[in-house]
């Protein structure tokens, strides 16, 4: 092994004891995500690329503050036949959900005229109802400003995503989780008793106006996870718990051999558990956490390591280091890197903090406010530091797959990954350099593009590469990943996450889709609030013409090995256990029997 890989580890092993360290670190606050001139807008996420890597373009945004604000605004969309997406300070979507309309070379189509709403500055009423144990909120609120006003309440939240960097309304549009089969679940949407909506009106009623949809309504269904095609949400009311705290300790010694056998009675066992498989380490990190009694001993704080402050030269110098491995196709060099991670989140307990600065040992024990979720990078304002994929500097720039399975299929996934990683351990490092495969549990839940039954949500990050042209290192085997996920299995997508071909089929996938569409065409029959990119992840449409290398970005399943890059040796290619699979391999040595 070369000396840049012991290099690359010391970068490694300086990022993780930076991040951890007990002196307060500060960094350079997430940037707007929209960006104006003289000539319009252009909408980023927050990782400033979408998934075919072109820009969105708008020819103008505003930025409400009340609600009334916000009817005005798509009243005057709607009277001047404009279309509208609604985004938020964050903009952590990946597909392109927000993005208003189709524009070709990046210029605007002078035909369809379109604006932006931003809820930004639609974020300071946070009403809490003490008596009926809920809270209303403006659609702009952030959930670490939610958290924080509950708990100071004396309630809890109960669900929360792992990562606080959205909106209240962002978060339950999308579907977005924490990790829970108990109570009302581990999704955020499910404890959400109320929505008002924006939705286009006649002449008669101001072009705009404010349904509010409550108690049995079945709008509320169709409004709890809408993608943001119903309307502009504007306030969400969301039921409560009295404070609790919650103990959590990780089992950084499992081994991996019966997964299938034991994550239900682990989901059933701990209110929050969740599971981290490293294939390649044949490895498990069980989660046990549950509540504890409220006068329990401590006040810790989770600040999961991923989402702290880094040094920009740390995850520059991280990215170069992988950016080396791939080029130079160096598989047991991410295997070294993957075991010393493991290694180095086991010894920090992986971000949880004792006393809210260091961990000294399990079990760890803070309010739920501190340990349901976390995102310290967003806060902080020196230079130097930054959340590690802040697109303004050259730090991670990552693919990031999303499978959620009903429970009873999760069990036949696991045992066809486990088949193809023994076929090789080592082409599962590069996921294991990130976080492995993160499994956690969400319920049934009365939302038509919710899960219609208690489901196993797998997420997986690896490699991105900066030139869209070039393949990656083991590119098949993630692609093999996600064929079994989405095609063999039947998994569904996370409607934030994904690549394009994840959500193939996926209006197939859900048994009240039309009913979701009903909702949609009585809520905005204009269209208002759709456009070319949102109905192509809401219909499951395929690309209708296949273009050269669009495999190697998600964009397609190769059918042809011009989909690939033959060129520098990637063909279409049979799955290795997924027979059905297409995928993009690198092949030595080119054999025509290989071809698809």
């Amino acid at each position: 092994m070369g000396g840049w890989l012991y290099w690359y580890l010391g970068i490694l092993i300086h990022t993780l004891q930076f991040s951890c360290s007990v002196r307060t670190v500060h960094g350079l606050i997430p940037q707007s995500p929209i960006q104006c001139s003289s000539s319009g807008c252009t909408l980023r996420n927050s990782y400033g690329a979408w998934g075919d890597r072109k820009d969105c373009s708008a020819l103008n945004v505003t930025y409400p503050t009340t609600e009334e604000q916000l009817r005005s605004a798509v009243s005057y969309a709607v009277r001047n036949n404009l279309k509208v997406k609604v985004v938020t300070r964050f903009s952590h979507t990946i597909p392109k959900l927000s993005c208003p309309h189709e524009n070709n070379n990046n210029n605007i189509n002078s035909s369809t005229a379109t604006l932006l709403i931003s809820t930004e500055k639609y974020d300071s009423r946070i009403e809490i109802d003490a008596a009926s144990m809920t809270a209303t909120v403006d659609a702009g609120v952030g959930l670490r400003q939610l958290i924080n006003a509950v708990e100071e309440a004396g309630f809890s939240l109960v669900a929360a995503p792992y990562w606080e960097g959205v909106t209240v309304a962002g978060l339950i549009s999308t579907g977005a989780h924490g990790s829970s089969w108990w109570g009302k679940g581990g999704s955020v949407h499910d404890h959400v008793v109320g929505v008002s909506v924006v939705v286009p009106a006649s002449k008669s009623e101001g072009y705009a106006k404010i349904l509010r949809l409550e108690g049995q309504d079945p709008m509320l269904n169709a409004a709890k996870v809408s993608l943001g095609v119903l309307g502009a949400i504007s306030k969400v009311k969301l039921s409560l718990e009295r404070r609790f705290k919650r103990s959590i300790t990780y089992n950084f010694t499992a081994e991996d051999d019966h997964i299938e056998d034991v994550y239900v009675d682990h989901a059933k066992m701990y209110e929050f558990a969740d599971l981290t498989w490293y294939p390649s380490r044949h490895t498990v990190v069980y989660r046990y956490d549950s509540r504890v009694p409220l006068n329990a001993s401590g006040d810790a704080v989770y600040d999961f390591i991923g989402f702290q402050a880094n040094s920009i030269l740390v995850s520059e110098s991280v990215r170069a280091a992988e950016k080396l491995l791939e080029s130079t196709r160096n598989a047991n060099g991410k295997c070294l890197t993957a075991s010393t991670t493991l290694g180095l989140k086991k010894l920090v307990g992986n971000g949880l903090k004792n006393n809210g600065q260091i961990f000294t040992g399990y079990p760890v024990v803070g309010y739920q406010g501190k340990m349901q979720t976390s995102g310290s990078c967003l806060y902080s304002s020196r230079f130097d530091t930054a959340c590690a994929w802040d697109p303004r500097i050259k730090g991670l720039f990552f693919y990031e797959s999303t499978a959620i399975f009903p429970a009873s299929k999760f069990g036949d996934f696991a045992g066809d990954v486990r088949k193809l990683r023994d076929l090789k351990p080592e082409n599962f490092c590069g996921v294991d350099n990130y976080n492995g495969l993160l499994i956690r549990f969400i319920k049934a839940s009365s939302a038509y593009l919710g899960q219609p039954e208690d489901s196993v949500v797998v997420d997986f990050n690896y490699y991105r590469g900066n030139d869209p042209s070039n393949p990656r290192l083991n590119q098949d085997v993630w692609e093999e990943v996600e064929q079994l996920a989405f095609f063999k299995h039947g998994a569904k997508p996370h409607w934030a996450k994904n690549r394009n071909i994840a959500f193939l089929g996926v209006n197939q996938k859900y048994p009240k889709f039309n009913m979701f569409i009903a909702a949609k065409k009585q809520m905005d029959p204009l269209n208002v609030f759709s456009s070319e990119w949102s109905d192509e992840i809401l219909y499951g449409q395929e690309l209708s013409e296949k273009v050269d290398g669009c495999a190697l970005e998600g964009l397609c399943i190769c059918s042809e090995h011009r989909h690939c890059s033959p060129q520098k040796g990637y063909y279409c290619s049979h799955g290795l256990v997924y027979k059905e699979a297409r995928v993009c391999r690198y092949l030595q040595s080119f054999i025509s029997s290989t071809i698809v």
